[in-house]
């Protein structure tokens, strides 16, 4: 027994030297390419830092992004704030023993700008290691807008049909890998390994997940048919369960689903930048404001209507005169269309009226006006301008 504790503890301390042999940091910048080629056949670990920069708050959006080029997937990596907490976690993890089933690799991803950060490359093969800064990160400023949108629509998605069948479907889709379990877990007959699948069932989902999501190219490019058929199978089954309930109309539930909507949306907000304290300013930001008085949110529009009220623009006599004809037009139209509609008492406006003919001739799309009125009309408008005439040239000779 002591023999075997003593090769055992050979051979780690063997593997950890090995690893930790020739291990460097490396500070890059932006723009800044690292080219590692093995001196050896064993694993070397490189510790690769970024110092991260004074926060400010034109640099909100601002991302660090870590690109590493790998020929395979034969690496392992390790974060921490400092050389030496990478060199502890490696440490910890050095034991060819510990292995971890949920860690997907990355090789590029994203790190806090702001602060010092180190990622450790342990790799037989050479590899390359670049970092880039994005000064507008646009993923950033979408979910920022994503955020804001379903907090402040969160009471009118909240009572949304379709809001409700799109969630429901969704929902019913990424569960169904959770119903999937289950019934695997019926094939085996002891209760307890049966409760540890199931347990451990939301942990397989989002460790599937994060699997296609990181292989959703290959997944799409060699499973579409099979993919297609699920999705359609688990939206099918999941549309069908939220017909059969309907939406949600009661008072209470309906509040909780706003308010899990705007905690949400909250959440998007405050992950949408790396700056914490500035998030946190744009949420108390957009709380202050969601919750303020109606008046009070127009008292600066009322205060600049009345500091600087808008310019009226007189019309001339030949936009009046087209302005009147078009209003005449959808009055006289919309007049025929009531006098043709049940609302209407037709004997009775017509006993009213003191030429029925006149009226029935309206109704059948003819002018409103005998002659003599048009004549009249033309007869009046043509005195009214021969007067403006002869005022202005009274004003000339004055």
């Amino acid at each position: 027994m002591f023999n075997f504790i003593f090769i055992f503890n050979t051979l780690t301390l063997i593997q950890f030297s090995s690893a930790a042999y020739g291990s460097t940091v490396h500070y890059l910048e932006h723009g800044e390419t690292f080219h590692f080629e093995p001196y050896s056949k064993g694993l070397e670990l490189q510790t690769f830092c970024y110092k991260g920069r004074k926060k400010s708050i034109i640099y909100i959006w601002q991302s660090v992004l870590f690109q590493l080029n790998h020929p395979n997937e034969d690496y392992t990596l390790y974060e921490g704030s400092t050389p030496e907490n990478v060199e502890l976690e490696y440490s910890k993890n050095s034991h060819f023993w510990s292995t971890n089933i949920f860690m997907v690799k990355q090789k590029s991803f994203k790190i806090n700008p702001f602060n010092t950060t180190c990622i450790g490359v342990i790799s037989g093969d050479s590899y390359t290691v670049q970092i880039s800064v994005i000064n507008m990160d646009f993923w950033k400023l979408l979910m920022l807008g994503i955020g804001t949108f379903i907090f402040l629509s969160a009471d009118t998605l909240s009572k949304n049909t379709f809001f409700h069948y799109v969630t429901g479907i969704t929902f019913g889709v990424c569960a169904s890998v959770l119903v999937l379990i289950y019934f695997i877990s019926k094939i085996f007959p002891r209760k307890p390994f049966m409760y540890g699948v199931l347990g451990m069932g939301w942990s397989l989902v989002i460790y599937i997940s994060r699997l296609l999501w990181e292989n959703i190219q290959v997944v799409v490019k060699y499973y579409k048919f099979y993919v297609t058929w699920y999705i359609l199978f688990t939206g099918l089954v999941s549309f069908i369960l939220c017909y059969r309930w309907g939406p949600v109309e009661n008072q209470r539930t309906i509040n909780l689903i706003k308010w899990s909507l705007q905690c949400v949306g909250l959440c998007l907000i405050f992950n949408s930048s790396s700056y914490q304290e500035a998030a946190t300013a744009q949420i108390v930001i957009l709380l202050i404001s969601y919750h303020l008085p109606q008046k009070w949110k127009l008292a600066p529009k009322t205060y600049w209507k009345k500091k600087f009220p808008p310019k009226i623009k007189l019309l001339t006599n030949e936009e009046y005169y087209q302005q009147g004809v078009v209003e005449t037009a959808k009055a006289l139209n919309s007049l025929r269309q009531y006098c043709s509609s049940p609302e209407c008492n037709q004997w009775e406006t017509v006993l009213k009226l003191s030429d029925v003919k006149r009226f029935a001739s309206f109704m059948e799309g003819n002018s409103h006006l005998s002659d003599e009125e048009v004549l009249e009309y033309d007869s009046f408008i043509q005195n009214l301008t021969d007067d403006e005439e002869h005022n202005e040239l009274t004003d000339e000779e004055d």
